[in-house]
């Protein structure tokens, strides 16, 4: 493979593996001359259930599916297939996961590729004694982090840049499966690889991140990006679909603090002089992006379980209720309150109650404007917190006559609120957080990443990666 090329194409076929891909886009990127095919497979917006758990969002069938269209269209087009963050969270056991899913698909197709698998998953200890060298550093809001902040994280992961993938791809790899990863790096490695101009193959990554959400139809498959030492297109794969200057410099908003300058390892990419030009009617291309270096840093995420919760689900059409909604709330949260501490001994137990009215501010949680009319009818969600699951559990049972019958004025008749469900409880089970907003400082992007090869198309036994 050439150290330079004029154009680096790069194949994009959706935002997240699993989500569903359409073989006919694959092999039309491939048709166009795609020299790779690049893709995230995980996310932090659900929350952090997945890497505290360490488990995939998406489900088995569905990873499975889409890894049998790109290893059959790859291999068959010799071209490598890169997946980043794999299995959601990207720890190591996922990175695993979707390895033994991939030589699965491989013994099915009577194939042997050569997969890379980089774990970037970390050890809290090493993490501890980085932190007390100044080598662990906070991104706003936080400040500096606790030893038994990192100590407490079930799993950390530290984000990486493009480097070791495009190790990997120097090394023959044919499939390379990711740990925790930059959404943008996985898709920039090729680009960089070839000798593309750095500052348009992080942007055009970054426009192609999440596939056809760059496009006038996000829903129509997803891009091919070309990449050379001036700037960058986006073609979408389907033609029916456009790429145009708005829905692709619109993406910069997506995610990003600052829509003008985005962070990654290694550097900062400013658009702000960015140039948008419709050159057909389906492409869109990009000049003017700059690229500056700056010392390594990678990016660590960590969560961990925390107390338990129980749910409840009422539904009101009373319109003396609907009408005086937020006094409503505040009468029966006071109430559901003053009833657990009335049953149980809080002085010595944390508890937490809340109440969520969808259909008025469940989402938001900000107030109503003033004037607002009444809605038809509103959904109301009680979420009780507790240390255990058991007592979420009884608390909840404590508090359901007066969730389902509190009346607007006490003076009143009790009425009968609506509900779905019976039991009315719902254990939800732990509740998850994210710990840490910082960044490591590292010598490159490889000092923290562990690589291993496998050739086989039998799934070999899991192994621990630390």
């Amino acid at each position: 493979m050439s150290a330079v090329a004029k154009v680096a194409l790069v194949l994009v076929p959706t935002g997240m593996l699993g989500a569903g891909i359409q073989r006919a886009h694959v092999l039309r990127g491939i048709e166009l001359g795609a020299h790779a095919i690049a893709l995230d497979a995980g996310s932090t917006d659900s929350g952090p259930s997945y890497l505290a758990r360490g488990v995939s969002k998406m489900n088995r069938e569905s990873v499975k599916r889409d890894l049998e269209i790109l290893m059959s269209a790859a291999l068959t087009a010799n071209i490598p297939l890169l997946v980043g963050t794999c299995g959601t969270c990207g720890t190591d056991a996922m990175v695993n996961w979707t390895r033994d899913i991939a030589l699965e698909v491989a013994s099915d197709l009577k194939v042997t590729p050569k997969i890379a698998c980089l774990y970037s998953e970390q050890r809290a200890s090493e993490l501890v004694k980085r932190n007390r060298a100044g080598q662990v550093s906070p991104l706003p809001p936080l400040g500096a982090i606790d030893d038994a902040v990192l100590e407490s994280c079930t799993h950390i992961v530290a984000l990486m840049g493009p480097e070791p993938y495009v190790t990997a791809l120097r090394s023959g790899a044919q499939i390379i499966l990711g740990g925790r990863t930059t959404d943008t790096a996985v898709l920039a490695a090729m680009p960089l690889l070839m000798g593309a101009d750095p500052a348009a193959a992080w942007h055009a990554a970054k426009v192609a991140e999440c596939g056809g959400q760059c496009t006038v139809n996000p829903r129509q498959g997803g891009v091919l990006m070309r990449v050379d030492q001036q700037g960058f297109e986006i073609e979408p794969l389907d033609s029916d679909n456009r790429a145009t200057p708005e829905s692709v410099s619109a993406h910069m908003l997506y995610e990003s603090s600052d829509p003008q300058r985005l962070t990654e390892p290694g550097g900062v990419l400013d658009v702000s002089n960015a140039t948008y030009m419709q050159i057909n009617e389906r492409v869109t291309r990009v000049t003017g992006s700059v690229w500056e270096p700056m010392p390594y840093t990678m990016k660590l995420e960590g969560a961990r379980a925390g107390y338990f919760q129980t749910i409840m689900i009422m539904g009101i059409e009373d319109p003396e209720v609907l009408a005086n909604l937020d006094a409503f709330h505040d009468t029966l949260h006071r109430g559901l309150v003053k009833r657990i501490e009335a049953t149980f001994d809080t002085t010595a137990v944390f508890f937490d109650v809340s109440l969520r009215f969808y259909g008025w501010n469940g989402t938001s949680g900000r107030p109503v404007p003033v004037g607002t009319a009444p809605p038809r009818d509103v959904g109301v969600m009680f979420v009780v917190t507790a240390p255990t699951q058991e007592l979420a559990n009884q608390m909840a049972k404590a508090c359901n006559p007066h969730f389902f019958h509190m009346p607007l004025h006490l003076n009143k008749e009790l009425p009968s609120y609506a509900f779905p469900f019976t039991p009315a409880e719902i254990p939800r089970g732990q509740v998850y957080e994210f710990l840490l907003n910082h960044v490591v400082h590292t010598r490159d992007g490889h000092e923290l990443v562990r690589v291993d090869w496998f050739e086989t198309a039998i799934p070999p036994e899991s192994a621990s990666h630390g």
